[in-house]
Order: C-alpha cells, then sequence, then structure tokens
C-alpha cells in the first residue's frame, strides 16, 4: 500500500485559512462530554429533571424513528404521536412516583422519600384513578383518532402506501420507542421513592458491554454475528461485553449493596444480551431505510436512537422481571 500523501481533488473544498475544520473526533469527545453531563446531572439532581430529560429524550428518539419512516414514502402522525409519546411518559412518572411525592404538592415541605403509601387521601386516590382511566381512554381512542386523520387528508399527493399502513407505523413507533423508555420509571423508583443510583447502574452496564464487545471484537474478533445487519459485530465482541457487563454487575454492590448478588447478575446478563439485540435491532432498520444515523442532534454521535436504542430491548425484560421477581 502507498504511502505517499493522495493529491487533494480539485472539488474539494479547503477550509478557510487561520480556521481549520473541527476533527470528527474531536466533535465525539466534545458533543460526547456534554451529553454526557446533562444525561448523569438529570438523573442525579432530582426526580423531576430525570422525568423531564427523559421524557424529552424519548420523544426525540420517536421523531428520529418517523424521520426514517417517511423517508421510505410513509407518512406518520409525527406531532400526534410525539405528544403522545410525552404524555405517556410523564403518566408513568406520575403513576410510578405519586406514592411518595403527591402529598408534596398539597402540603409541602415533605422530604422525598418519606411518604408511606397508605396515608394517600381519598383526594390522592381519585387523581390516580383519573389519570388510569384517561391512558386507558386515550389507548383505546388512539387507533380511531390516526385514522380519522388519513381520512381528512385523503387522497394525499404522492401516497405510496396505504393510508393504513401509516397508521401502523405511528403505533409501531409508540409501540417501538415510547412504551419501552417510559418502563424506565418503573426501575428509577422503587418502595422508598426515586433512586438515581438504579439509573446510573442500567447507564454502567449498558456502557460496560458496548465496550467491552468493542474492545474484545477489535482485539479477537473473527467470526461474524450479524454479518448482514452489522458486518463490525462478531462473537468474540458479544463473548467479551457479556463477561464485561457482568464483572460491572458484581462491582455495582459498592452501588447498590442492598441488591443481592444474584439479582444483580441476572440484571447483568439481560443488558449482555438484549443491549445488543436492541442494537442490531436499529440497525436492520437503518439498512432497510438507507440512512447511516437516525438524527443528526450530537454530531459525531448520530441520533439519540442510535444512543438509546440497546435500552428499548433492555427495559421491556427488566420491567417484567421486577414485575415478577420483585
Amino acid at each position: 500500500m502507498s504511502t505517499s500523501p493522495t493529491p487533494a481533488s480539485p472539488t474539494t473544498t479547503e477550509p478557510p485559512a487561520g480556521k481549520p475544520a473541527m476533527s470528527n473526533l474531536t466533535q465525539r469527545i466534545i458533543f460526547g462530554v456534554i451529553g454526557a453531563v446533562l444525561l448523569l446531572g438529570s438523573v442525579w439532581y432530582s426526580a423531576w429533571t430525570f422525568a423531564l430529560f427523559f421524557g424529552l429524550v424519548q420523544m426525540r428518539m420517536l421523531w428520529e424513528f418517523y424521520r426514517m419512516m417517511r423517508e421510505v414514502g410513509y407518512k406518520p402522525a409525527a406531532m400526534l404521536g410525539g405528544g403522545l409519546s410525552l404524555v405517556l411518559f410523564m403518566g408513568a412518572a406520575y403513576l410510578c412516583a405519586m406514592p411518595h411525592y403527591l402529598n408534596e404538592l398539597h402540603i409541602g415541605g415533605a422530604s422525598l422519600g418519606t411518604l408511606n403509601p397508605s396515608s394517600l387521601t381519598t383526594g390522592d386516590e381519585a387523581v390516580k384513578d383519573l389519570v388510569l382511566r384517561l391512558g386507558f381512554s386515550l389507548v383505546l381512542l388512539l387507533p380511531v383518532i390516526l385514522i380519522l386523520r388519513e381520512m381528512a387528508a385523503w387522497p394525499r399527493a404522492n401516497q405510496e402506501f396505504s393510508p393504513f399502513s401509516n397508521v401502523g407505523v405511528a403505533l409501531l413507533g409508540l409501540l417501538y420507542v415510547s412504551l419501552p423508555m417510559s418502563l424506565l420509571n418503573v426501575l428509577a423508583f422503587t418502595e422508598a421513592g426515586y433512586d438515581y443510583r438504579r439509573i446510573f447502574a442500567l447507564l454502567l452496564l449498558v456502557w460496560s458491554s458496548d465496550i467491552g464487545a468493542y474492545a474484545a471484537g477489535k482485539t479477537f474478533g473473527k467470526h461474524k454475528l450479524a454479518p448482514k445487519i452489522s458486518p463490525g459485530k462478531t462473537w468474540e465482541g458479544a463473548v467479551g461485553g457479556f463477561l464485561l457487563t457482568l464483572a460491572m454487575g458484581w462491582a455495582l454492590g459498592y452501588l447498590l449493596p442492598e441488591l443481592s448478588l444474584t439479582y444483580r447478575l441476572v440484571v447483568a446478563g439481560v443488558v449482555a444480551v438484549f443491549g445488543p439485540l436492541g442494537d442490531l435491532a436499529e440497525s436492520m432498520l437503518k439498512r432497510s431505510v438507507d440512512i447511516k444515523d437516525s438524527g443528526r442532534i450530537m454530531p459525531g454521535h448520530g441520533g439519540l436512537l442510535d444512543r438509546f436504542d440497546a435500552f428499548l430491548f433492555i427495559l421491556p425484560v427488566l420491567a417484567l422481571l421486577r414485575l415478577l421477581l420483585g
């Protein structure tokens, strides 16, 4: 391979003198640090900043999904879906937090985590019942609302698919993105109230899976895991990610000593298995619409759907485990 420099193409646009273009690596570092500070700061500061941050994150993720669907001709109700996704997330946060924080809004001054669910008033229970009824009603009426939207717009110019395909894509986005991300509230709130350590633990497990897979894949990777979906992933990388995630599960005993080692290793195993599957699912989605990144909100990192795709498979399984095992 020649080591001599390749002459620049005549059509290449050179950056202005004295203003060198920012390298991709520099962009990744700068925006990665900013994103990490916003993420960790929002999770640590309070339940409200956590809910607001991830509520907006999952709404943006849904918008990126709808944008990719529009690239191939679908016309999902992006504005309506985005609004409903935010309502879904905040409603889930309210229901998970309500037994612990609702009285603060009524009497003020109560310290976090001190409210006993048995102390809820009849009015509190009525509010909870109203939220559940409204949420259930919205789920029942959502297909009707989406179909009415298609009827009002019929016939669309340059319509490539059936109007019911648009309805299906809109619903799929809510099921694929918004519902799993809303389950993050189930993990964040416990009987004692909001616990930022559990979200930190989940992030550390996901990052361990990614780092372990990348390091082992680069060093030992030979056997492709899913070459038609993601040619860069290998079985060796998957094993490396699994082992490092289990190691992090053990180390999380220092952060969450009240959780047994068995429980932590089970959770780590779920992250190590379903995280890469979530990543592969999003890779398949991008390949199907011939898009490299889901968005451009973070230069050098792609979109938020690229950053949190693993959560979409991990969270439903962890929420189910908590439901079954407590």
